[in-house]
């Protein structure tokens, strides 16, 4: 007798958000290279998270503790939201959904330029954020110098902003993540031996002109990258398994020397010349 198909065991958990540098293209090539076997998990660059919720699928977080942190209080709130009240967000992103417009879409967001912002409540916060990633172009998080969101819209036709099933599914595998407001130095403070950090954190600039470093009001240069450079040394002599992915440039891979450096091919989208996208190198970095 055929045993009963198990539909919890096919539930595909995935980012409820777009992210510029999301990882889910390079899933299969980043996945091959993490152990087969660790203590907790943390993720400081959360982004959208597509590591995370593939680990989940493939239940390897089981009966372990996760850590997801960002600098970004906009994206760490939505999680919190998704993780805590997934049924009245869901509500609203269907109000949005309907109301969607060029004249909605810029009224949105402007609310940061206003002094109530800071008002408003945390799903009505992870509402708008939530919104102007699902339909502002390329999913590209851009905020000025005041921190105020100014990314334009996307030219998508029906963009799903509502979409209840992955906000519901993305809920379920956060319920025991520990989801918190910091940035990557705060990593230390939680990990013990054997366990797996995945850094995937702004990319160094292929070139001087690159202007996509600036995924909050603070740039990740020199400075911040050697910054992470010593984290990364100081969790590989707390005998950590660390893994970081960053771009394939010189500075970069002097940087790092020291260590395990492969190559994978990812998807260049963020490009205004279509000649310029395509199949770029990028690196992983194994201690």
């Amino acid at each position: 007798m055929t045993a009963p198909i198990n539909y919890k065991q096919l539930t595909k958990y995935k980012p409820f958000i777009k992210w510029v540098g999301g990882k889910r293209g390079l899933l299969p090539q980043l996945l091959e290279k993490f152990p087969k076997k660790f203590e907790n998990y943390h993720e400081p660059f959360l982004g959208g998270g597509a590591v995370f919720f593939e680990l989940y699928s493939q239940g390897l977080l089981q009966n372990k503790k996760v850590y997801l942190s960002d600098i970004n209080s906009e994206l760490i709130n939505a999680y919190n939201v998704v993780k805590e009240n997934p049924d009245e967000l869901i509500v609203n992103l269907e109000t949005y959904e309907k109301l969607h417009s060029k004249e909605f879409y810029y009224e949105v967001r402007a609310l940061d330029r206003k002094e109530d912002f800071k008002n408003l409540s945390d799903i009505e916060r992870a509402t708008r954020f939530i919104y102007l990633n699902k339909t502002c172009f390329n999913g590209l998080y851009r905020v000025n110098k005041k921190g105020q969101f100014n990314t334009p819209i996307g030219s998508y036709k029906n963009p799903n902003i509502a979409d209840r099933d992955t906000i519901l599914n993305a809920s379920e595998a956060l319920q025991n993540a520990i989801i918190l407001n910091k940035t990557f130095h705060n990593v230390t403070d939680n990990v013990k031996k054997n366990d797996l950090i995945y850094f995937d954190p702004p990319y160094y600039p292929l070139t001087q002109t690159a202007n996509f470093t600036a995924y909050d009001e603070n740039t990740f240069l020199d400075d911040k990258q050697r910054e992470l450079f010593d984290v990364f040394e100081e969790l590989h002599k707390k005998n950590c398994f660390v893994l970081h992915s960053n771009s394939d440039t010189g500075f970069i891979k002097e940087l790092y020397q020291k260590y395990n450096i492969e190559f994978v091919q990812a998807n260049r989208f963020i490009n205004s010349k279509s000649d310029n996208r395509g199949k770029i190198n990028e690196v992983l970095i194994r201690n």
